[in-house]
């Protein structure tokens, strides 16, 4: 897998980033790139399915079978997503938002399946299930389908709408693990856009997504960078601790 492309991300996406919280890098993944993560993506899926039909059941963690998936951490098991995660493309990405110091903080695939019941996501900030005080951490989610509004795609909401840059308490939504924190009438901006663009938004950046209503899975790879180690209340870890960017140099 090729980490070397070119990206220069503008002085208008830096502005973007501190005024709005978010930027979108369109179509910047070649597609022999995207073919591998979408391998690496479906065999993930194909075998959470197989483990709960051996166990009888129609939830795994997080996942619910063709409803939604996620799949956490697995570039530790495949070595090419590490060099994609560990690349110039996203060291740039980090340097533009979060500083010349970087942290992997969390990994997953995240998968809209196709029978429209529980995969909406409501608004939240990534920072709100963050109990502990944290600097502030960068996510660069990457759609291997293209997405819109009919597939669930990622809405985001301005910094100006929210009425805030910070973090926020959130409530928890009954009957299911997630959180909420937004509860105004804005619609926020859909993040429509071809597969392989990177959706770069800040941990503190409501964001929301509705139900995939087709008849095609979508397919979105989230990759979470800090500029520090972020632990529990507990003093415990949180995430991943993984030195990524060290005084702007990689150390991966």
């Amino acid at each position: 897998m090729s980490t070397s492309e070119e990206l220069i991300i503008t002085e208008e996406q830096k502005r973007q980033y501190r005024d709005d919280g978010f930027f979108i890098l369109e179509s910047i993944i070649p597609e022999v790139e995207l073919k591998l993560i979408r391998k690496d993506c479906m065999e993930l899926i194909e075998a959470q399915d197989k483990e709960m039909e051996k166990l009888g059941v129609n939830e795994l963690n997080l996942s619910r079978k063709n409803s939604r998936y996620f799949v956490f951490n697995s570039y530790k098991e495949r070595p090419h997503l590490g060099r994609f995660i560990f690349s110039d493309r996203m060291a740039e990405i980090c340097k533009a938002t979060i500083g010349n110091t970087a942290y992997l903080f969390w990994e997953q695939f995240v998968v809209k399946g196709t029978d429209k019941k529980g995969a909406e996501f409501t608004w939240h900030q990534d920072s709100g299930y963050v109990d502990h005080q944290h600097k502030y951490y960068v996510n660069a989610w990457i759609p291997l389908d293209d997405v819109n509004e009919e597939n669930g795609t990622v809405a985001l909401l301005p910094y100006s709408l929210a009425g805030t840059k910070e973090k926020i308490e959130h409530k928890p939504v009954p009957g299911s693990n997630d959180r909420e924190g937004y509860f105004g009438p804005e619609k926020g901006v859909s993040a429509n856009c071809p597969a392989g663009s990177i959706v770069v938004f800040s941990s503190t950046t409501f964001h929301r997504s509705g139900v995939n209503s087709t008849n095609k899975m979508r397919r979105a790879w989230a990759l979470q960078y800090s500029p520090e180690i972020i632990y529990e209340a507990d003093g415990s870890l949180k995430g991943l601790d993984e030195l990524f960017l060290k005084d702007g140099l990689r150390v991966k």
